[in-house]
């Protein structure tokens, strides 16, 4: 979400992340951002936002999926990773022009109809709060990927003007929906690639969206596996694409070939299959790198929302 605001053209303020490894990637690749991480001064929970009161155009943040995730269980307010609360508080002592959450569509499922009045909409009613669901590969991103975001503003004219972002890329092509040729003649002026082109691979005649990237922080402690289903196993099988083992780099996994001769993912790989820049680099072992890279918002998707965010307060 950070690169995308910077892309967008906000000035960058401070970032909070629990993860130290996390904050080692944003200062590698930022080095002039002022980052907070790690247990002491990454936590959330510890922060005293007073003194950036008056001086935030706009708070963003991605609160813990997993209570709203049905990987997660979707035990709600009573995951003890439920971390709205804390975004609540940060945008009530900031009070920011407008503020931006994103999460998994899960939250928006009836289930949670009461959870989102009594911990967000309630709370922040000094806002309006729009909500709408985003798929990555309506942006060029080579991955089915939908996230929801909820973007709020303090001033009604401002939020009146706000524009939901709209795709920029056709991609039925991918899902079956629509024959490539037919998207082309249509004169859509931009496709989204399968994830075999997006990764400059010979044709086999198949290519689709990458299913959804699954974070190495959750399943069996460090796995090196992007697999979040038996489903997109088997799409990983017909792409000829090997999830299982992603090598640290492309040397490495050109070098250890599986015995079904299929294409081995490096994180550089799948760092591009989310939308990142081939200049962004990541710190931390394998397993590291896949969990900031399935735990993050795709950047052209951020990019697109900062932008709305940016065009509404201009």
């Amino acid at each position: 979400m950070d690169l995308g605001f910077d892309r967008a053209g906000f000035r960058h303020l401070a970032s909070y992340e629990l993860l130290q490894v996390g904050g080692q990637t944003l200062c590698a690749n930022r080095p002039r951002w002022k980052v907070h991480a790690g247990q002491e001064s990454g936590d959330v929970r510890t922060v005293d936002w007073a003194p950036l009161k008056g001086r935030v155009d706009v708070l963003h943040g991605g609160p813990p999926c997993q209570p709203f995730s049905v990987a997660g269980k979707q035990q709600g307010s009573s995951d003890e990773r439920d971390m709205w609360p804390e975004f609540v508080r940060a945008v009530l002592a900031t009070r920011p022009r407008a503020f931006v959450a994103e999460n998994v569509p899960g939250l928006l499922d009836p289930k949670f109809e009461g959870y989102l009045a009594q911990s967000l909409f309630e709370p922040l009613k000094a806002f309006r709060i729009a909500s709408f669901r985003l798929n990555a590969c309506g942006f060029g991103v080579p991955q089915k990927r939908v996230r929801v975001f909820f973007v709020g503003f303090r001033d009604e004219k401002a939020f009146a003007a706000f524009r939901i972002p709209q795709d920029t890329h056709t991609y039925q092509h991918l899902v079956g929906k629509t024959p490539l040729f037919e998207a082309l003649r249509a004169g859509c002026p931009k496709r989204c690639m399968g994830i075999r082109e997006s990764l400059g691979l010979p044709q086999i005649g198949f290519d689709a969206l990458s299913p959804t990237l699954r974070s190495g922080f959750t399943g069996p402690r460090k796995t090196t596996s992007v697999v979040n289903s038996s489903a997109s196993l088997k799409l990983w099988s017909q792409l000829q694409i090997w999830p299982h083992g992603v090598a640290p780099s492309r040397e490495r996994a050109h070098l250890f070939v599986p015995e079904n001769r299929h294409f081995r993912l490096s994180v550089q790989d799948c760092a591009t299959i989310q939308g990142f820049p081939e200049s962004w680099h990541f710190a931390g072992a394998v397993y590291q790198v896949l969990g900031q890279v399935g735990n993050s918002v795709s950047p052209p998707v951020a990019y697109q929302v900062a932008r709305a965010v940016a065009e509404t307060l201009s």
